[in-house]
């Protein structure tokens, strides 16, 4: 890789990771990919090119997100641009909703990304980078889906992680924002594309009648992590079609 600045993106293999490396990528950025889908991550760094690097690892283990940014510093140096893309759901029924399912859902959503940020943000602090962190919460956060709620629960913890490592690390010039998708095109979204009344049910929820794409998310990441949002932080943008606002009073 050359020496442009580095931008970390999790979760980067597919969807709106790849959307955002992609924009990154556009805007300067040498990359790092990181999924733990090694097959799949292998084709984005082709697709990226010479100025991508694909790293597998599961973002659910501490011990290995600890060595992937050791070895992201020892390789490639420090990152200016991390984004903690990296979720998954793992539908259910509530009352037969396993522990392990749940704990496995809160490790990947927010103990990889508080590992992931803290690791980060002592590269950036080392070697007295003013970046940007930019974590992937959901407009569930603040509305709820019954099949999911380890996922419910671990974006609404995003949001207050968001707060809070904003506030620890402005003295070291580190912004920590956050956005939260609405209905996505993306595989986590292909049931309910592929099924019309689901998918009306969703649309009619939408104010602007239409399901997002991942570069409409992706513009926004790239919004936050440059130098135009420089006096933003501790934020969560919505990228929800105006879902959030709806009151169906009206």
């Amino acid at each position: 890789m050359s020496e442009r600045q580095l931008a970390v993106v999790t979760g980067g293999a597919r969807g709106i990771g790849l959307a955002c490396a992609e924009l990154l990528q556009k805007n300067g950025f040498g990359l790092v990919l990181v999924d733990c889908d090694a097959e799949t991550l292998a084709s984005a760094e082709q697709q990226l090119g010479d100025e991508a690097t694909a790293i597998p690892c599961d973002m659910g283990d501490p011990e290995a997100v600890s060595g992937l940014f050791e070895q992201i510093g020892n390789d490639h140096g420090p990152p200016a641009v991390l984004v903690n893309n990296a979720g998954i759901a793992l539908p259910g029924d509530f009352l037969s909703y396993s522990i392990e399912d749940f704990r496995r859902v809160i490790d990947v959503n927010l103990v990889g990304t508080f590992k992931a940020t803290q690791c980060a943000a002592r590269l950036m602090i080392e070697s007295r980078i003013r970046g940007s962190i930019v974590n992937m919460s959901s407009i569930n956060a603040q509305v709820a889906i019954p099949a999911i709620p380890a996922y419910c629960a671990s974006k609404g913890a995003i949001m207050q992680f968001t707060k809070a490592t904003a506030l620890a690390l402005a003295k070291h010039g580190i912004r920590v924002n956050a956005v939260g998708p609405g209905s996505i095109d993306t595989a986590m979204m292909a049931g309910v594309n592929a099924n019309p009344q689901a998918l009306g049910v969703a649309l009619s929820r939408t104010p602007l009648g239409r399901v997002g794409t991942p570069d409409e998310v992706a513009q926004v990441v790239s919004f936050l992590a440059s130098d135009s949002a420089s006096y933003i932080t501790g934020e969560t943008i919505y990228v929800d079609g105006g879902r959030l606002a709806l009151n169906y009073t009206c």
